[in-house]
This record gives C-alpha cells, sequence and structure tokens, in this order.
C-alpha cells in the first residue's frame, strides 16, 4: 500500500492568495503607481529584438517583484526566481510569468543601475506623503561594510617603493647625462625614463659597450616598475592607500568585528556607507571608498538637497563628523548643529577636557582660569590655516600643568602657547550648547535608536553584512535596494498600525546637562610621568 504517492492530477491548478495578502499586494501596487517610478521604467520597454516582439518580461512588474522581495521578505536575486515559480504573492504580481536570475540581475544593470537615485528619491517622496514625515530631526550615521573581494589580495599604494626607485632613476640619468631637463616631482614619471633611454641608444657610440649595456638593463627594469606602479597609484586615486584585485573599489579597512582582535592588523577589502535618517526612514545615503566618516558628511546632505530641495532642520550625529568643514556647511545652509566634537565625551565627562575655550572677547581662558591674549610669533607659523597663537601666563604654579603640558617637550616655562581657529571654537561652542540642551538630550538619545538601529536591523535582522556586488557603483544600488526594502516595510507597518514609530520626546521639566567640572588631582594623574615628576618638586 502506498502512502505518499498522489493520484490526483491537476490541470490547472489555481490557489487564490488570502484577502488580506491581496490586499496588501494591491495597496504596494498602487504605492509604486502613485510614486511615479514608472516614468522611469518606461524608457527601457520598447522592442527588443531585430525582427519586433515584445520584451520577454514585463519591467514593471519586474521591478515590484524586486522591491517586494526585499522589502518583506529579504530575498537574493536566486530566491527571488524560486519566488516567482512557487509563492502565490510573487506568482500574482508577476502574473505568472516566471524569470530567472539572470534575467533579474540584467534589469538591475540596465534599469536601476543608471537611475539608482531618480528611483529612491521617488519612492521616498511617496513615503513622506504618504506618512506625512516633516524634515526636522536628521540623524546620520556610518558604518563599513565588507565588499565581495579576497582579503588576500590587496595591493598597497606603492609610493615609497616609487620614491627610492625615483632618486636611483634620477641619479643615474644625470651622471650619464641623458636629460637636459630636471625632474621637479618627488616621484619620476615613466615619460622621464623612457625619454632618457631614447636619448642613451642615441648616444651608443660614446658610451663603453659594458656601461652601456648596464645603463640600458638598469634603466629598463625601472621604466617597467615605474610603469607598475602609476598603474597601482591610479587605480587606488588621491584618496586611497589601497585596493583590491577582486574588486577594484574596494579599500582595506578594519571592520567593527576587528576591533577586539588587533585593530589596524586585520584589513579586510570594504565600503564605507553612510545614512540620513528621520523617524526611522532612510532618506539619503552615500557609499564611498572613504575610510573616515567625516568626508562623508557634506555628500550626504547635498544628496538629500538634490532629492527634496530642502535641508532638514536639526541634524545630529557622532564625535566622528566634527570636523571644520561640516561646521561650516551647516552655518552656511541654515542647519541646527547638533554634531558633537571630537573632544565632546572628554569635555562633558571632565576625564579628558581641552585644555582651553573660547570666550566672548575674543581671549581664551585656560582650565587654571588664566586669560590668554592673541601674541604674534616671528619665528614660528600656525600649523592650520586661519589659526592665530594665545600666551597664557603663569603655568608653573598651576595645578593643571601635568595634565596640560603632557606633551610638551619645554617643561619648565612659565607659559604656554595655544594655537587657535577661532572659527572652528566658535562652531563648537555653538554644538555644545545645542547638545547640552533640552532638546539636544533628546537628539541624542534618538541618535543611537533611530540611526544605529537601521544599521542593526540590517546586519543582524535582515542579516546582509556582506556585498554580493561588486564595483563602486554596483555597491551602491545593493546598498540602496536595501535602504528601500527597509522604507517599504516600515510604511507598511505604518498602514497597518496607523502610527509612525515613537521615540523618546524629553519631557517639558527637563533642565540642560550641565558640563563636569575637571578635577586637577585626577588629570594630573593622566600626565606624563616627567610632568608628574616636575609637578612633585615645585
Amino acid at each position: 500500500m502506498s502512502y505518499f504517492t498522489t493520484g490526483k492530477i491537476f490541470l490547472l491548478p489555481s490557489f487564490d492568495l488570502e484577502v488580506k495578502e491581496q490586499q496588501k499586494i494591491n495597496q504596494f501596487l498602487q504605492f509604486l503607481e502613485d510614486s511615479g517610478v514608472g516614468v522611469v521604467i518606461a524608457k527601457y520597454v520598447q522592442n527588443e529584438t531585430k525582427k519586433g516582439g515584445r520584451p520577454n518580461c514585463n519591467y514593471y512588474h519586474l521591478f515590484a517583484v524586486i522591491c517586494y522581495g526585499f522589502a518583506f521578505d529579504r530575498c537574493t536575486l536566486r530566491e527571488i526566481e524560486s519566488a516567482c515559480k512557487f509563492d502565490l504573492r510573487y506568482i500574482t504580481i508577476m502574473e505568472q510569468c516566471q524569470v530567472d536570475y539572470t534575467t533579474i540581475a540584467k534589469f538591475i544593470n540596465k534599469v536601476i543601475v543608471p537611475n539608482e537615485e531618480k528611483i529612491f528619491s521617488l519612492l521616498c517622496k511617496q513615503i513622506k506623503k504618504e506618512t506625512g514625515i516633516l524634515f526636522e530631526d536628521a540623524f546620520i550615521d556610518g558604518t563599513k561594510y565588507e565588499a565581495n573581494a579576497n582579503k588576500y589580495k590587496f595591493v598597497w599604494k606603492p609610493l615609497t617603493f616609487h620614491r627610492k626607485i625615483s632618486q636611483k632613476a634620477y641619479d643615474i640619468i644625470l651622471s650619464h647625462g641623458l636629460s637636459d631637463s630636471q625632474q621637479t616631482t618627488e616621484y619620476i614619471k615613466s615619460s622621464f625614463i623612457a625619454s632618457a633611454l631614447s636619448r642613451l641608444k642615441e648616444k651608443e657610440t660614446s658610451f663603453d659597450h659594458t656601461d652601456y649595456e648596464n645603463t640600458l638593463k638598469t634603466l629598463s627594469a625601472m621604466l617597467e616598475k615605474i610603469l607598475e606602479y602609476e598603474s597601482k597609484e591610479e587605480l587606488c586615486g588621491p584618496d586611497r592607500n589601497s585596493y583590491y584585485k577582486t574588486d577594484k573599489d574596494a579599500t582595506a579597512m578594519c571592520l567593527k568585528s576587528d576591533y577586539y582582535s588587533g585593530l589596524g592588523s586585520n584589513m579586510h577589502a570594504a565600503y564605507n556607507v553612510q545614512a540620513m535618517v528621520i523617524r526611522g526612514f532612510v532618506f539619503s545615503y552615500h557609499v564611498s571608498q572613504s575610510r573616515t566618516d567625516y568626508n562623508d558628511f557634506i555628500p550626504v546632505l547635498d544628496k538629500f538637497h538634490t532629492f527634496y530641495k530642502v535641508f532638514p532642520k536639526r541634524v545630529c550625529a557622532d564625535a566622528g563628523y566634527g570636523v571644520l568643514a561640516n561646521y561650516r556647511y551647516l552655518k552656511k545652509n541654515g542647519i541646527e548643529n547638533y554634531v558633537k566634537d571630537q573632544s565632546w565625551e572628554g569635555n562633558v565627562t571632565g576625564r579628558r577636557p581641552d585644555c582651553f575655550h573660547l570666550n566672548d572677547d575674543g581671549t581664551i581662558t585656560c582650565l587654571n582660569e588664566k586669560i590668554g591674549h592673541e601674541v604674534k610669533i616671528d619665528n614660528r607659523h600656525p600649523k592650520k590655516a586661519d589659526a592665530v597663537f594665545f600666551r597664557v601666563e603663569g603655568c608653573n604654579d598651576c595645578k593643571f600643568r601635568p595634565y596640560c603640558k603632557q606633551f610638551m617637550k619645554e617643561q619648565n616655562e612659565d607659559f604656554k602657547i595655544f594655537e587657535v581657529v577661532r572659527e572652528f571654537q566658535e562652531l563648537k561652542k555653538t554644538a555644545r550648547e545645542n547638545l547640552l540642551s533640552p532638546k539636544g538630550i533628546e537628539i541624542r538619545v534618538n541618535r543611537s535608536i533611530q540611526v544605529e538601529g537601521v544599521f542593526g536591523i540590517i546586519k543582524q535582522d535582515y542579516r546582509r553584512t556582506r556585498f554580493k556586488r561588486r564595483g563602486l557603483k554596483n555597491v551602491s544600488v545593493e546598498m540602496m535596494l536595501y535602504f528601500l526594502g527597509l522604507n517599504i516595510a516600515k510604511l507598511f507597518r505604518f498602514f497597518e498600525t496607523g502610527n509612525l514609530n515613537k521615540y523618546w520626546v524629553a519631557p517639558e521639566e527637563l533642565k540642560a546637562q550641565e558640563e563636569v567640572k575637571p578635577s586637577w588631582k585626577k588629570l594630573s594623574k593622566r600626565g606624563s610621568k616627567l610632568n608628574q615628576k616636575c609637578f612633585a618638586k615645585k
């Protein structure tokens, strides 16, 4: 007796979706219709064969399936292919048309890649319209995503080797009189060596045969090496020092997983991903090759303004973005500054405070409440642009001396010179006052929830910790689909509940936070041993 064999034959198997799922799909398709993204896809819907005919699938339905997969099922392309065969939701959207993963990949490369930002902005505008979100409190943060590259196939920019071989080649060329012009740059160019080789061959008769052969062989080998170095430096570009052979746009970086296992020694191929989050939705993003966050702050805001023609009212970010260029940008565009400076934690807790602060009258006050005035020093130039020098007297009797002078060579001087960029100090002061206010406390609490929560959902819940595509442009599109899927999923939770996510709001009675007053006893322990000995003698 057979137990598991089936005897019934289905000529036309048909199963209807649940009413709830059908309504969800209809609402999803209506959302795409209202966004206007169909106009972008319409440019690519045309006859694709010389003999005429139709595309092998409906591009509008295919785009809907891709968005649906990334939003609700966290699918890969192969999983979307399988779902189009066996999942009634996908079958309904595709109207029983089956596609394979190569068709989906070709559609992404053909339609989504060249229109990445246009598609994202249209759908996010519709999300803003559906939810009624106001662009007030925006949060920016970044993370590093591992690239789809072999971590043992990285190449460092060969600047040191290029510099050494340049000096050797230049000495050979000068000693043999093979060039009338001088090399003006630190790194010799291949064209310079090629010109010297041509000159050497023209003067072959005036050289000893052995000397000629050795010089020709040496310069030829150097030319080959210089060409290799120039090729590697061109691939790296001016803003990074490494690339990977299996993904030339990826850069060697330390991921957070390396923090406890030798930070700086474990390098991975990765990209830097930035996101701007408002009320839990990602409204702007940026993918770069930068190993630090502060260079990507302005591109994220520029892209946001390009999408929506406005700036958010307030922007909050952590200390990795607190540099002068970013503060200037916020002030120029009328955005309230809630970005921590790099010494924020030390100043608020009193554990590692700044050694001075700028006063309203243009002077400075040191930790010991001594007033410093601007001075000019003839034999010394500021290290930073727009910086000026301030001098504070009476250091030998100062209790904060071990901390304040811990990195100075001259310990016995009764004064200290501070190099100050006034504009930066004023902007830092404004940002710090904003952050310590009740609104600043509210924004700081919500920053860790909203923007870091987005990366936590994508990495931990969606398990998307490594890119599948290669190349900066393709990786940016993949990240856009991740963010877009997350936004659509949150939108449909809003449709189901009728409410956006609720975040902490500061109570009216909350008072502004005060900085902890630094203790000279604790700070003196942080000074160098030499400074502590000097302080003990005093």
